[in-house]
């Protein structure tokens, strides 16, 4: 080979070790592509082609293999157009074709016929293992036959020397199996002769190895400029990171199915994960972001900081601009903290319509219902063997139905501490493992937390205080929340990973000071008499009655707008329902004051 050994790290371990060992086992990721080398060339291939390959350069004539439906084959790609039967023929098989059928029985017997076979090297790939075996550590007597025969013979195996270098040869057996625990431990432990070969997923030198062969056959790629083709190149394996390299290839099959160009390689991308052609961000007009600001302030009210903050976060998702869209990291993310009842949950919904036209369309969880340990199992699933298994999980299930999504987690703070390990996957890779196995991108969704941290301390007497109150100005109550968060992220959770994964998109709310809970509650009244006059009612209401009952809703502004709407549905909503039904509708009310009853409730004069 020329230039740097392109050849996988496993596949280099397995030549280096022939000369020393009688078998191996090759666990991990054997059911993806692997790649194959051709001089300062590479491309994706199955395993045993890799094998067969591999093991004809090592010198061996024939490469056979066997597996638990199809029985013993020869692999063909080395033995140099040699009759294929002719292999299995000498281990006492009667072929088809380059095919014998066997079950375990016949697997034992021809183990020990292939180790002490004389004559030129032969190799015996045992391909699924694992399904050889019902329980490891319960062995059927035909299954304890095998691996003790198998273990026998690697100790008996005795190695020859092959071609002009002499190089030491044993018949090999190599056993490929998804895990190490899938056969016997008494097999492996301890076993001199037998070496354990781990087969890793793709890391980005591996897709970068193999991205130049797919980038060039995708539609428009024999034409391309070498530049396109190094940009496409580029894309494809950064937008591949975690992937296997099965899902490149099948990446550009859809690509070249689809006819996607190969300059828009990271669009096919986008398709293989989702699952949908049409890119929802790219529907969403420039003039409805740009619009969006004064009706999302209308709705959240006081908060214009927050608001133009997260309608840049939405601008940067839209574009697709930005470091963070590189993987499969989230299209956008916001920490939103500050008091209860300023317009975080609101800010989040009234987001959810500007881009999909719907508030309700935002998935959320309410992360006081995930304290316990296992909590997690609620969000991608329980493992195999566990009650629900099959259901899988509420958040992957969520987000493989709907990709392009508003993701809130309300309240993030009350979560147990191991489900933020789910969070720091979903920041850092954009994607989960559900219990199913099944990969769930995050790639197109924009994720929301929202938290109250910051806004109360625990005293060294162990009494909750108050951190910040609404005598304090915003910077402060900014600075104070901020080193908050950043201390219960790193102090009290240790996970001061998570904390930098939001960076600068910690948005901190304000008090609803008393100018902005009047605007609050002049929204809010006006809403109750739209309402009425809707249900076929006039309401008039006194200035008198009006500036009462704004005495009483701003007095105590410690809940936000929530606390406001509380007390005019006490004060204001559930009286004046009560006299529109006794009055069943006889002409228009007017409300002139309100009035204290004994029991400090008000109630209306209605007229």
């Amino acid at each position: 080979m020329t230039g740097a050994d392109l050849r996988p790290r496993w596949v280099r371990d397995l030549l280096r070790f022939l000369p020393l060992k009688s078998q191996f086992v090759l666990t991990g990721n054997v059911r993806d592509l692997q790649i194959r080398a051709e001089g300062d060339k590479a491309f994706a291939a199955s395993l045993g082609d890799v094998l067969a390959d591999a093991l004809g350069q090592a010198g061996y004539e024939d490469v056979l293999r066997y597996d638990p439906v199809g029985g013993f084959s020869n692999l063909g790609a080395a033995t140099s157009g040699r009759d294929p039967d002719e292999a299995l023929v000498r281990l006492g098989l009667s072929p088809t074709s380059g095919k014998a059928a066997g079950g375990i029985d016949l697997l034992a017997t021809t183990l020990q016929r292939h180790t002490e076979l004389d004559g030129a090297p032969m190799a015996l790939i045992v391909d699924f293992a694992s399904r050889l075996v019902v329980r490891s550590d319960a062995l059927s007597a035909a299954e304890h036959a095998l691996f003790t025969r198998a273990l026998v013979l690697a100790q008996s195996a005795q190695a020859r020397p092959v071609g002009p270098e002499r190089a030491p040869r044993f018949n090999s057996i190599i056993w490929v199996a998804e895990k190490e625990g899938d056969l016997p431990d008494w097999l492996l432990i301890d076993n001199p002769r037998l070496r354990h070969i781990p087969v890793a997923t793709p890391d980005r030198a591996a897709r970068s190895t193999v991205a130049p062969s797919l980038v060039r056959s995708m539609p428009g790629g024999r034409d391309a400029s070498e530049m396109v083709l190094l940009e496409a190149k580029q894309s494809l394996v950064d937008a591949t990171e975690g992937m296997l390299l099965m899902d490149l290839n099948a990446v550009v099959q859809l690509g070249r199915a689809e006819q996607v160009d190969v300059s828009s390689i990271g669009e096919a991308v986008r398709r293989y994960k989702v699952g949908v052609t049409e890119d929802a961000w790219r529907k969403i007009e420039r003039r409805t972001i740009l619009d969006g600001a004064d009706s999302i302030r209308k709705r959240v009210v006081g908060q214009d900081h927050a608001v133009t903050h997260m309608l840049d976060i939405v601008k940067r998702a839209a574009t697709g601009i930005g470091g963070a869209r590189r993987g499969n990291r989230p299209r956008g993310i916001a920490f939103l903290a500050g008091p209860t009842g300023v317009g975080k949950t609101e800010l989040a919904k009234s987001m959810t319509e500007l881009l999909f036209g719907d508030e309700s369309a935002y998935i959320r969880f309410d992360m006081s219902e995930f304290s316990a340990e296992h909590a997690d199992q609620r969000l991608i699933g329980a493992p195999p063997g566990y009650v629900g298994y099959d259901v899988g999980g509420e958040l992957t299930n969520a987000v493989r139905e709907k990709p392009f999504s508003v993701v809130l987690f309300d309240e993030i703070e009350k979560a147990h501490p191991r489900i933020l390990d789910k969070f720091l996957q979903i920041l850092d890779d954009g994607v989960l493992t559900s219990g199913r196995g099944d990969r769930v991108y995050f790639s197109e969704a924009l994720i929301i937390f929202t938290s109250n941290l910051g806004i109360y301390t625990t005293g060294p007497d162990g009494e909750r205080r108050a951190n910040v109150t609404p005598a304090q100005p915003f910077a402060e109550v900014q600075a104070r929340v901020r080193e908050g968060i950043e201390n219960h992220f790193k102090l009290v959770l240790n996970r001061p990973e998570i904390l930098n994964r939001f960076g600068e998109n910690v948005i901190v709310f304000d008090f609803i000071r008393p100018e902005v809970g009047n605007q609050i509650f002049d929204a809010m009244v006006r809403s109750v008499c739209a309402d009425a006059e809707s249900a076929g009612q006039s309401i008039e209401i006194s200035t008198e009655a009006l500036e009462a009952l704004r005495a009483l809703c701003i007095a105590d502004l410690s809940n936000g707008g929530r606390g406001i709407r509380n007390k005019i549905e006490a004060h204001l909503i559930n009286p004046l329902a009560r006299a529109l039904f006794e009055r069943d509708g006889e002409g228009p009310v007017r409300i002139t004051k309100l009035v204290h009853d004994a029991s400090t409730t008000l109630t209306l004069e209605a007229a």
